[in-house]
């Protein structure tokens, strides 16, 4: 599973990172979210998925 997080539609809420902080890194200038590596460790594909589900801007995508 990869994911990706579109920098155009984040805007910083920071849920994704409440809900599989290992997958998700949060800038500490605005907050906005990216992923620690594009391939989803395994372990944590139903944190990734809880995640997307959680996005308000729906800024989160997986393959």
């Amino acid at each position: 599973m990869k994911v990706r997080v579109d920098p155009e539609r984040c805007q910083g809420h920071t849920l994704c990172a409440m809900r599989a902080p290992e997958v998700f890194e949060l800038s500490e200038i605005d907050g906005h979210s990216s992923p620690v590596a594009e391939e989803v460790p395994t372990g944590q594909e139903s944190a990734v998925v809880e995640a997307v589900r959680s996005c308000p801007e729906r800024a989160i995508s997986v393959t």
